[in-house]
């Protein structure tokens, strides 16, 4: 006899036998039980979670002559010939979805069984049915002949019209539970005598993401091997990754150990670990993080904010990677935002008191939730300065150029000099003439170090660009207030000039008035739009 792979042997051939879906079954096996059935049903939900397998025994048990429980016997002469049965018939509508093929099944509606009690259609992936198959299928299926009874199956509900699913009964199959998974596998393995580990089985259940049939199609391909199958051999066939380089990464991140994660990182990619299995498994063991923050019982010293903040980053990593640019580039770059060290801050930039401040906040970890305020006297360059001679010179065009350059900059600095990269991970250009540039970060620490470290970034943009650029960097909120106070500055018609860096003004003076020469156009071929309040 030939091999029949693993999805095929076990598929279910009663509602008894369909894995997690007890709602949907037992909503089923009442309405063959009781006789009150509906002409038409729509079984949505994702791949490999039962919908086609329902829909087949559904059928069965409709023509079954002696059914049990809802369920078909399997024994009587309609159970034995299904399979070849004339009035069971399946349609693909992925490939059968013209109005051609529904016009030829509405005119075979009207034949009568030729043996069974019922004629079945059961039409899989409906949604892929032109618009005008539907409009030819409307009627039919809103007064079919009572010997007919339809039964769709789709995995994408939201391109099936709504007046097709206001004539069908529907019935959601959700992804089948872990636990459903584990126990399943375990089942299947012990009946085929699979040598495999309890670590294996669960890892294969998380890659199936709720599907039994892919989940039974992997655990086929790696029992062709000889030996035990462990979770290795699911992390290598498949490109997934173990728990414990997950625990690994995410304690590099807690330690800020830069060589521990740069190490971890490399190794990950090299693996060739699928980088949304990657991403998904990091999120499914930051929630854990999470609940355990919140129970205070967790050995990591992340802050709970932290944690809240690395979730949605790496849930918008994986919605906007472009399949031009390397993922793990972005993925890295996403996680050293979360990486603080003490050598990542040059002694020469800051006095003792404030090293030693700082020191103390990322010791206890109080980055984001606390706001040190830093004396401007302890910056070597004067804020208000470099704010000032960027807005005598920018223009939009500038901007957006000097943008696409500051992006590649963070990339060459992830490879050049890590604690800088960083520092400027979550950071973007807000203004830029030929020699100044204004970069903004949401955390106010944040723009305090970078501004700290400023010596050593421009030296490195310099070395990356070709060019003599001095870098100032403003919080939201400083630069929202620099730029009200820019266009109101221009309505009025100040003209901006440059000054010499060794001279510094008051806080908060933007209002520099100068009749020497107007180097700036309009305000919105700067800014753009923005409402000034």
């Amino acid at each position: 006899m030939s091999y029949k792979v693993l999805y095929r042997k076990y598929r279910p051939d009663s509602f008894d036998s369909v894995v997690g879906q007890d709602y949907t079954v037992k909503m089923l096996k009442n309405a063959i039980s009781s006789g009150k059935h509906a002409h038409a049903y729509i079984f949505t939900g994702p791949r490999g979670t039962g919908k086609t397998s329902s829909a087949k025994i559904f059928a069965k048990a409709l023509n079954c002559l002696n059914p049990s429980d809802g369920n078909p016997c399997n024994y009587c002469e309609s159970c034995l010939s299904f399979k070849e049965n004339p009035d069971i018939i399946e349609i693909d509508a992925a490939s059968n979805n013209g109005v051609d093929e529904i016009r030829e099944l509405i005119n075979n509606v009207k034949l009568v069984p030729s043996s069974s009690k019922y004629k079945i259609y059961i039409i899989d992936e409906v949604h892929m049915l032109s618009q005008s198959a539907f409009n030819a299928l409307l009627l039919t299926l809103e007064e079919p002949p009572e010997h007919v009874v339809f039964v769709l199956a789709t995995t994408d509900i939201q391109n099936v019209p709504i007046t097709i699913l206001s004539r069908c009964q529907r019935f959601d199959f959700k992804p089948i539970s872990m636990d459903c998974l584990v126990n399943r596998l375990s089942y299947v393995c012990k009946e085929e005598n699979i040598n495999i580990t309890d670590d294996a089985i669960r890892e294969i259940s998380i890659l199936s993401a709720g599907g039994l049939r892919d989940a039974l199609g992997m655990l086929d391909q790696l029992s062709s091997d000889e030996g035990e199958i462990t979770i290795d051999s699911v992390s290598n066939y498949f490109g997934s990754i173990s728990p414990q380089v997950i625990n690994e990464l995410l304690t590099s991140i807690d330690k800020s150990d830069f060589d521990s994660f740069s190490n971890i990182m490399g190794n990950i990619k090299n693996s060739g670990t699928n980088y949304t299995v990657f991403i998904e498994k990091l999120i499914y063991e930051l929630r854990k993080i999470a609940v355990q923050l919140k129970a205070g019982s967790t050995e990591y010293n992340f802050l709970f904010e932290d944690v809240f903040n690395m979730v949605f980053d790496l849930n918008e990593c994986l919605c906007n990677i472009n399949i031009n640019i390397d993922p793990y580039v972005l993925i890295e770059i996403c996680l050293l935002k979360y990486i603080n060290r003490e050598t990542s801050i040059p002694a020469y930039s800051l006095n003792s008191n404030t090293t030693n401040l700082i020191k103390d906040e990322i010791k206890e970890k109080k980055v984001v939730e606390k706001k040190k305020v830093i004396n401007k006297k302890e910056l070597l360059f004067d804020k208000n300065t470099r704010i000032n001679n960027c807005l005598c010179e920018c223009s939009k065009e500038m901007k957006l150029s000097t943008n696409d350059t500051w992006k590649e900059f963070i990339n060459y600095s992830l490879k050049n000099d890590k604690s800088i990269a960083s520092l400027l991970a979550d950071t973007f250009v807000q203004a830029a003439s030929g020699k100044y540039i204004i970069i903004s970060n949401k955390f106010d620490n944040i723009n305090d170090s970078i501004n700290l470290n400023i010596p050593s970034i421009e030296k490195l943009f310099n070395i990356f660009s070709g060019n003599d650029i001095r870098i100032v960097s403003l919080s939201e909120n400083e630069w929202k207030k620099e730029a009200i106070n820019y266009k109101k500055n221009k309505d009025k018609g100040v003209v901006y000039s440059l000054i010499d860096e060794v001279i510094n003004y008051s806080d908060g003076n933007n209002d520099i008035i100068s009749n020497e020469e107007n180097i700036l156009d309009v305000a919105s071929n700067v800014f753009g739009s923005f409402d000034v309040e």
